[in-house]
């Protein structure tokens, strides 16, 4: 076999061309995470909402709370089941909500994004333990007093304490801002339940969220649900309602960064033949040597191929390096399960670095495996003849 050692000397030998194609490679793999970490944390954030024991009610056929539909009567029969959790006052531990898109304007740019406005109960804050008021107080007169998530306090106008947002027919001053811990709720508006009611003219709930009295009797309470003719609701638990909240935006960031992934990385793949093919053509008298001493042709392949893989391997190093910086940048764009607008953060995680690795290896096969086959097939006669 051809020492590793002599593969790893000739890649600094040719530095330059090594370079530029490292930096080809590495570019390609940096489109590839970015898009595989803008849907996870698309995902992350939005399961990161949920909490276990929680679990949310919705109208039948309803994908989230814009189209969703629970009457009063059916939400007070929800809460009588005994798979519900009740507090220290014998009380069932559910929220009933209310959920609206108003528009407001982004601070920077002036453009107008869809924010949700959630009517919630007394129980809402009690059933999400990420969301804490961190500036601010509660409202006082619930039918002019909100509070705002810290994300929409960053980005939008009127979200500071004391400003003024109108909706509803409605001037509401923000009293608070709560921290949801980068959740989704960070982008929410929240007022008293029984304003939003009013202003907006919703006679029923969006949906109810509730606490389970035992994370297993979930299937006894959605097999009660499904049963009840009073019923045509749908319980899913909290953390997979918010999951398929993002599959929509999700598949078509997958969809579009694997082709754009694909196409970047023909490039890539060119480049790198060229520079394996010009390191053949610079080689010759070295292969027609290393033929000579007994090496067969399957080292001579091996060789090359390993050094095609060593430099598709750097420029995934590069990609993968470059692409954690990201995880520092905070971007803002509309779900289109919900139409609402969402900020959350670009996302690593390790099988992300392993898909990212095998994208730059296979690169480096298909890139460096015609230049590896040419080397091999040299014959030695040929190789001094060239020089």
């Amino acid at each position: 076999m051809i020492p590793a050692s002599y593969t790893l000397r000739n890649i600094f030998k040719y530095r330059m061309t090594s370079i530029l194609t490292v930096l080809g490679i590495g570019l390609v793999v940096f489109v590839f995470c970015a898009s595989l970490m803008l849907t996870h944390g698309l995902t992350e954030t939005l399961v990161a909402s949920g909490t276990d024991g929680n679990a949310v009610v919705i109208r039948q056929a309803s994908q989230t709370e814009v189209q969703s539909i629970v009457g009063h009567e059916q939400a007070r029969i929800v809460s009588t089941f005994p798979e519900v959790a009740r507090d220290e006052n014998d009380l069932p531990l559910t929220a009933n909500e209310i959920y609206v898109l108003i528009t407001l304007r982004k601070l920077q740019s002036g453009e107008e994004g869809n924010v949700v406005v959630r009517g919630v109960s007394p129980n809402s804050m009690k059933l999400r333990p990420k969301v804490s008021l961190v500036e601010g107080r509660m409202w006082k007169d619930a039918g002019s007093e909100i509070i705002v998530g810290r994300s929409l306090n960053e980005r939008f106008q009127q979200c500071h304490i004391g400003g003024t947002i109108r909706f509803g027919s409605r001037n509401w001053t923000v009293v608070g801002v709560f921290d949801a811990q980068g959740t989704g709720s960070d982008s929410e508006v929240w007022c008293e339940i029984e304003q939003a009611a009013d202003v907006f003219r919703r006679p029923v709930y969006s949906s109810v969220t509730l606490r389970l009295a035992d994370t297993s009797q979930f299937g006894a309470l959605k097999a009660k649900i499904d049963d009840d003719r009073r019923l045509p609701l749908e319980v899913l638990k909290e953390k997979e309602y918010y999951e398929r909240q993002s599959q929509t935006f999700s598949t078509f960031i997958g969809i579009a960064g694997s082709v754009i992934s694909v196409i970047f990385s023909l490039g890539a793949i060119v480049g790198a033949m060229i520079t394996m093919y010009a390191a053949v053509a610079n080689r010759t008298r070295e292969i027609g040597t290393l033929r000579a001493l007994g090496f067969k042709r399957w080292n001579v392949l091996v060789s090359f191929l390993f050094e095609s893989l060593v430099i598709a391997l750097s420029g995934a190093a590069v990609g993968i390096a470059g692409a954690y910086f990201l995880r520092f940048v905070r971007v803002s764009t509309t779900n289109w399960d919900t139409f609402s607008e969402l900020a959350f953060n670009f996302e690593i995680s390790l099988e992300i670095v392993v898909w990212a690795l095998v994208f730059a290896l296979i690169m480096g096969i298909v890139g460096g495996f015609l230049p590896a086959v040419r080397a091999s097939r040299m014959k030695i006669v040929e190789a001094f003849r060239a020089v």
